[in-house]
């Protein structure tokens, strides 16, 4: 029978290589660890992995960016859902940048933070678009929200640093 060969994409090598050192209980460095992993990607090691990470990236989409940014009012909350899917995934990340990083949510938890993050009420249609792609894990029987740490690229951090530029406006330098 012939071997049919499976992609994986791994959307952070440093949890993976965390993850698999446990697994295997071998006692070895988290780099070496993580230039284990690159090797068996094809890669000379992780530096190389990481080198070749940035050269693949897209360049910044200033219309989308322009399109995207309109639906922020001053406060950095979405006042609108977008029509285009291409700025619907834009705004996703804008307020998927806002929510907290390695910390378990419930649904109501994560809802009152993007309905805050939000002037209209839909936190059920953000939470689907962001587990769709990828930027929240959601337990099968839907009580556990988690971010995923994930890179964004050029337009979506330049979106991300707009909008988190306003919520720091608004909030001032007391907070």
């Amino acid at each position: 029978m012939p071997r049919q060969p499976i992609s994986v994409a791994i959307t952070d090598v440093s949890q993976f290589s965390k993850a698999l050192r446990r697994s295997l209980d071998v006692d070895v460095g988290h780099q070496t660890m993580m230039n284990v992993v690159a090797r068996a990607a094809g890669f000379q090691n992780f530096q190389h992995l990481k080198a070749g990470q940035a050269e693949d990236e897209e360049p910044l989409e200033a219309r989308a960016l322009e399109r995207a940014l309109v639906l922020f009012d001053a406060q950095g909350r979405l006042v609108k859902w977008p029509g285009r899917r291409k700025i619907q995934l834009l705004c996703l990340w804008a307020v998927w940048a806002q929510l907290p990083d390695r910390k378990v949510l419930s649904e109501r938890q994560i809802s009152d933070r993007i309905d805050a993050l939000c002037t209209f009420r839909d936190a059920a249609q953000i939470r689907r678009g962001m587990i769709e792609m990828g930027l929240f894990q959601r337990r099968i029987d839907g009580s556990e929200y988690r971010r995923v740490e994930r890179r964004p690229g050029a337009t979506e951090r330049a979106l991300i640093a707009s909008v988190v530029a306003r919520v720091r406006a608004r909030k001032g330098p007391d907070d």
